[in-house]
């Protein structure tokens, strides 16, 4: 699929970003080009230790900013696949720094839009969050005006050869900022703070968030957001398996969190349809037919109020597979 394309990731030298530069040159190492841009010319710089030019050829660091429409355009010529991780993604920070949120999430949405638009780009996949289903903070009201923003983009294309589409996935394990490193962490000083004993997340791993990227831009027709089916885990069961000799204290919800999250509420449902691996939520105006859609991924809505939360989930991560998971995928030092 990409042996021979250029393809660019903004955010690249996050975890995601690496997750993704490591996967597409290890299946595709016949990629004409992949672009890392990012702002942060320190992260560029220790990701450029491990993938030498000389050894990588293919591989070009751009320093910018999304909020650079400018730059974007210079960086988009000739780039046929551009995937959009960069965002603003602490939620507590966001409710304290809104304006700097919604300029990089909103903002820096539409800029990618506009700049793909401009260039031969061929596709966008674009990254969500489950904050972004019925959002109670700033950070998921952004990353949700930022989907409808790519939803939309379809509708402006006219004749170019070009779609949009997002990937809304759950808690990323092991990411940069999440509770897993955190507790890791913590566990030595023997106190795991706790927000609420009830929380509950959904999980997946980097492999998985890869997995769903890739699905995207191999199969999306353009306007869908792709969401995956994904265990939950409770908060308590984390701090369990990462400490279980260690104090669990529990220290209250902060800004703008939720109890539970949730990636597709009961009003989606009208435009939700099963795809057995991924759910997707389709655009209520798109520029193909719904039945020709149904047809080719043996498509099936799901029942009217059906929502996907991860409260209510029916699949669960235990104590024991929190743990093996953990291993695999965070720290290969573990003891399990």
């Amino acid at each position: 699929m990409l042996d021979n394309k250029s393809v660019l990731i903004t955010g690249g030298t996050g975890s995601l970003g690496k997750a993704l530069t490591k996967h597409i040159l290890t299946k595709w190492p016949n990629v004409k080009r992949l672009v890392i841009f990012s702002r942060d010319e320190q992260k560029q710089y220790q990701m450029a230790q491990d993938y030498p030019v000389s050894k990588y050829p293919q591989v070009r660091f751009f320093i910018g900013d999304v909020r650079d429409r400018e730059r974007l355009v210079r960086a988009f010529n000739g780039i046929d696949y551009v995937i959009h991780a960069a965002a603003m993604k602490h939620v507590h920070i966001a409710e304290y720094n809104p304006d700097e949120c919604v300029k990089t999430n909103v903002g820096g949405a539409e800029n990618v839009i506009q700049a793909a638009l401009q260039t031969q780009v061929q596709h966008v996949v674009a990254l969500s969050t489950d904050k972004a289903c019925a959002p109670i903070n700033l950070y998921g009201a952004t990353k949700l005006t930022s989907d409808k923003l790519f939803v939309a983009a379809n509708n402006i294309r006219g004749k170019l050869n070009i779609k949009f589409s997002v990937v809304r996935y759950g808690n990323v394990m092991g990411s940069n900022g999440s509770v897993i490193p955190f507790f890791l962490k913590k566990r030595e000083e023997g106190l795991l703070p706790i927000t609420v004993k009830e929380m509950t997340r959904f999980n997946i791993s980097l492999q998985g968030g890869v997995d769903m990227v890739l699905h995207a831009l191999s199969t999306a027709w353009g306007g869908e957001i792709f969401i995956p089916k994904i265990p939950s885990y409770k908060i308590t069961d984390i701090a369990k398996a990462i400490g279980p000799n260690c104090e669990h204290k529990e220290v209250g919800i902060r800004p703008g969190e939720k109890i539970h999250e949730e990636m597709i509420t009961s009003s989606d449902s009208f435009f939700t349809y099963d795809l057995d691996r991924y759910y997707v939520i389709l655009p209520q105006t798109p520029f193909w037919n719904i039945s020709d859609f149904m047809t080719h991924f043996n498509a099936k809505l799901v029942p009217h109020g059906f929502a996907y939360n991860s409260g209510t989930n029916t699949e669960w991560e235990t104590v024991d597979s929190l743990r093996l998971l953990i291993k695999e995928h965070v720290d290969s030092n573990f003891e399990i």
